[in-house]
């Protein structure tokens, strides 16, 4: 979990979405990204920004603490 450096604009965004594995996504009311390496359920004020299409299975299996950087792919 990390927070932004800046508010992220909501408008036109649905109320909430249902995460596949591999998503990652915006929770608006604190501001925080959340990368979804397990199932989850649907859950009002997340916002889906993209997906992870490959390495999510190494997130999943990662134990305690670590350190993550992502990066757009053109």
């Amino acid at each position: 979990m990390d927070y932004l450096p800046d508010e992220l604009s909501t408008e036109g965004e649905p109320d909430g979405c249902d995460p596949d594995i591999g998503d990652f996504c915006l929770y608006a009311p604190w501001g925080n990204l959340s990368i979804f390496y397990k199932d989850f359920r649907y859950s009002d004020s997340l916002i889906l920004l993209g997906h992870i299409d490959s390495g999510i299975d190494i997130i999943g299996s990662m134990e305690g603490d670590f350190s993550a950087r992502l990066e757009k792919v053109n």
